[in-house]
Parts: structure tokens; C-alpha cells; sequence
């Protein structure tokens, strides 16, 4: 049975606004071609099941602006290896799945009202979802999904989840800020689950070698060595 939590507490720079079973990713992107300020999370929080969104208010064009999705992918990472318990890997796809000991637990996602990188976005909004519980499914059924309370995290509270989420990202984000993409590089590259592994993006099919400078997939096939940007990853404009 889903159930209304505690209201969460944001630091200075972000504040919130609860979704009521809506869409946190729909609302903010809404929210954002309405003129919201930066810094506004949307979301649901559930027993079940977690869903937030930020919205960005960008300076720099498109193809730096898309950092913030590994930022909060990293700040998400973060935030879920402080509050779970040790033993729970958390590791992260370049193409936003998030993975609790090798399972999809989860998901990363971004928008943008323009898809030209060289253009400075209006907004910018990432979005992201993890499931704590879930219908019981019979063993081995599902074995690349899971859920939190599935992985030993039954005591893991969702909002203090999603305030820890907040702080680690504005942490990222000011890093991000000060010394550019190199520090979230490092960080973000080292959790990605994926490299090293065949993996289908954008319609092409290779082994995944890892991302370059600006966060774009390298990816190998027969055909030769090709670079997959992150501005892939957006979804449509609305």
C-alpha cells in the first residue's frame, strides 16, 4: 500500500515541491517552461517507490549543460553508498540505469527545451526514479531487476534518501562549478557498470570502452570506434 511520508527538507539553493502521485519529471519539465527558478526538486515519495526531478536554469551551452546528469547520477550514488548498508553496491550505466548489486534498481534521465548543444538551454531537467519494494516475483524471474528492501536496505528511510540525494548533488554541483568536468569524470566513470561490456545505444550495438572529457560514450564495433555525446540521452523537448 503506498503511503504519504514526511515531508523532506532541501538545502539553501533548492527547495521542493511534492508531485501527489504525479510524475516529478513531467511536473518539472512543466515547471520549467513556466519560468520556475533553478534549483526546484519535484517529487513523490512513496513506501514503494522514489521519484524526484530538478530543474536547472543553465549559463553554458547545451553540451556542457548535460554535466548535471552524472552530477546527480553521482550525488544519487553518493547518497545511497552513506545510507545503505556496506555490503550494497551501487553502480551506475552511462545510459542512466542505476544498479544495486548489478541489478536495475532504477533510472537517470534528462530534458531540455532545445536540443542543439551549441544553444544555452532555458531549462534543464533531470529526473531520476528508484523502486524500494515491489510485487513479489518468483525466483529468477526478473534477475536484472531488484529493489532496495530486496537488497538488504530495509531500514533505508526514502526521504532521508532523498535530502542525502540533494545535499551530495549540490556538493557535485559546486565542484562542478569550481574545477569543471574532470573531478565529476573521475568520479562518475569509476561507477559506471557498463564499461566493458556490449551494450545498445542510439541504435548501434559495441562494447562500451568508457566516456571521454566531455561524458560521451566510446563505443567499439566492427565498424570502427564511435563517440555517442550525452546530449543523446535527451528526451523530447515539450
Amino acid at each position: 500500500m503506498s503511503t504519504a511520508l514526511a515531508e523532506p527538507s532541501f538545502p539553501p539553493l533548492m527547495s521542493g515541491r511534492a508531485t501527489l502521485g504525479a510524475d516529478p519529471f513531467a511536473a518539472a519539465r512543466k515547471a520549467a517552461a513556466e519560468g520556475c527558478d533553478g534549483g526546484l526538486i519535484l517529487h513523490n515519495v512513496t513506501a514503494e517507490r522514489l521519484r524526484a526531478a530538478i530543474v536547472f536554469a543553465p549559463d553554458v551551452p547545451l553540451a556542457q549543460a548535460v554535466a548535471m546528469l552524472p552530477v546527480c547520477a553521482v550525488g544519487l550514488q553518493n547518497a545511497l553508498g552513506a545510507l545503505a548498508p556496506p555490503e550494497v553496491g551501487v553502480h551506475l550505466d552511462w545510459s542512466g540505469p542505476v544498479r544495486v548489486n548489478g541489478a536495475r534498481c532504477g533510472g537517470v534521465r534528462m530534458a531540455a527545451d532545445t536540443s542543439d548543444p551549441d544553444e544555452i538551454p532555458g531549462w534543464l531537467v533531470v529526473g531520476w526514479d528508484l523502486v524500494f519494494s515491489r510485487e513479489a516475483e518468483a525466483p529468477g524471474e526478473t534477475p536484472d531487476e531488484t529493489a532496495l528492501y530486496e537488497e538488504g536496505c530495509g531500514d533505508l528511510d526514502p526521504v532521508h534518501l532523498l535530502e542525502a540525494w540533494a545535499r551530495h548533488t549540490l556538493v557535485w554541483i559546486n565542484r562542478w562549478t569550481d574545477e569543471g568536468n574532470r573531478p565529476v569524470h573521475a568520479e562518475w566513470t569509476g561507477l559506471l557498470h557498463d564499461t566493458g561490456k556490449t551494450v545498445t545505444v542510439a541504435g548501434r550495438t559495441g562494447e562500451a570502452l568508457g566516456a571521454d572529457e566531455a561524458f560521451g560514450l566510446l563505443l567499439k564495433n566492427a565498424a570502427g570506434t564511435h563517440l555517442i555525446p550525452l546530449t543523446t540521452l535527451l528526451e523530447g523537448t515539450q
